[in-house]
């Protein structure tokens, strides 16, 4: 999106152009799911304590005018969690606790389509901005929570990404059959149960088309990433005697996974009888195929590790680049195995803006730093951020609450002096 105007409904052509969204959302999963709606045109308003502000604020490493730091160093040093998280968000501040908050929450709540709060179960009620609180003011207002076990679970229960993984039962899915269980190193859950949020808000939406009225979206994060465990049959898996964890390989789909080589490694699939044919030729042992344990796919899963052995001896004694190179000649899906930053710096994945450059509000774009863009495309809408960041609390009080709620500059004064704001 253009950074020099602010377009307008009529001239967005991102597909959420025209939606308010009310963000009462803090750390990942609920700004995740706002910053998707921001990416998609939608305008977002967020709302932080004024003593606090949201926590990944505090979260090192920063960004400023002297580069990446690890402690905040100068006014306009911003944490590069709240920096990338917080894109196209107008800022705003209330003390939601405050006697006088419930008024202005009021207010907002009448001029948007979307809430979304990620408060643990029962907040919400007893700040009285719940959806009990926000159907009465707005009937027509989708309203989503984000907990970590869903909003018929006891009041207070928390839930952080470890402790979601390690109940979802994904802790062990990676990792060897002896190993530990293994934390994933991305916070899945925090990211998984925001994009559910968002296509329930989509679908409530297009719900409202039909019905004029709103709805109230429930996701949890275990509930999100369970769902995903679930798409493998471990319980079949484990009566038929197969090994669910396998580490760098899947046995029951070998060969299928990732090889060292002499420099690196590589991730190879050569599931089906043609791919694996491909396989062996490109090790220079065609006839491989012939051999009983490996001359079907069911006679190559029941033998996987002899199988996987033969591959990686070949695949140690040569160089990512060669092996690739001998497997794309016979036809063989292979990737090099890449860091975080180099996937990030990807020229395909940039020009979709899969992943974007890191742009700080006051000095610009930081060289070499990457973060989430949308990973979305459309063949006549687009998608993009509006050139907006709360870079400070409350930066945008006074448009918020004089522009959009026409306040005058004596009530926003009142606000401010009362704490409200």
């Amino acid at each position: 999106m253009p950074t020099n105007e602010t377009p307008t409904p009529e001239t967005d052509d991102r597909p959420l152009a025209g939606i308010r969204v009310l963000d009462l959302t803090r750390a990942l999963a609920g700004p995740y799911a706002t910053l998707l709606l921001a990416g998609l045109g939608a305008e977002v308003v967020k709302v932080e304590d004024p003593d606090s502000g949201d926590l990944a604020r505090e979260n090192s490493p920063y960004l400023g005018a002297d580069g990446v730091t690890v402690g905040r160093q100068g006014p306009d040093d911003v944490s590069l969690s709240h920096l990338t998280r917080s894109r196209g968000k107008s800022g705003v501040t209330l003390d939601l606790k405050h006697p006088m908050a419930a008024e202005v929450f009021t207010d907002l709540v009448a001029r948007c389509d979307v809430v979304v709060e990620n408060f643990t179960a029962g907040t919400a009620e007893r700040l009285g901005v719940d959806y009990a609180r926000v159907k009465e003011v707005n009937p027509r207002a989708v309203y989503l929570s984000l907990s970590g076990f869903g909003q018929d679970t006891r009041a207070g229960s928390k839930a952080m990404d470890v402790l979601v993984q390690a109940l979802s039962g994904v802790m062990y899915t990676s990792g060897e059959a002896e190993d530990p269980p293994v934390r994933l190193g991305i916070p899945v859950a925090d990211m998984l149960a925001p994009v559910f949020g968002v296509i329930g808000i989509l679908a409530a939406l297009e719900r409202r088309h039909r019905t004029g009225l709103g709805d109230w979206v429930d996701v949890s994060m275990l509930g999100a990433l369970t769902s995903f465990v679930a798409i493998e049959n471990w319980g079949a898996m484990a009566e038929a005697g197969m090994e669910a964890r396998t580490g760098r390989t899947v046995h029951r789909l070998s060969p299928f996974g990732v090889f060292e080589c002499a420099d690196g490694w590589v991730a190879v699939v050569a599931v089906h009888d043609k791919l694996a044919t491909g396989l062996f030729s490109a090790m220079g042992d065609p006839t491989l195929g012939d051999d009983d344990r490996f001359r079907s796919r069911d006679r190559r899963v029941a033998n996987a590790r002899e199988l996987e052995a033969r591959i990686e001896a070949w695949t140690r004694t040569l160089p990512v680049a060669e092996v690739l190179d001998l497997l794309e000649r016979q036809g063989v899906p292979a990737a090099p195995v890449r860091t975080p930053e180099e996937a990030l710096a990807d020229p395909g994945t940039l020009r979709r803006q899969e992943s974007v450059p890191v742009v700080h509000p006051v000095h610009g774009p930081a060289e070499g730093l990457h973060t989430a863009g949308v990973p979305i495309t459309f063949t006549s809408g687009s998608v993009g951020f509006d050139d907006v960041l709360p870079l400070h609390l409350g930066q945008h009080n006074d448009h918020v609450y004089g522009d959009l709620l026409g306040y005058d500059e004596e009530r926003v004064q009142e606000l401010r002096d009362r704490g409200v704001i």
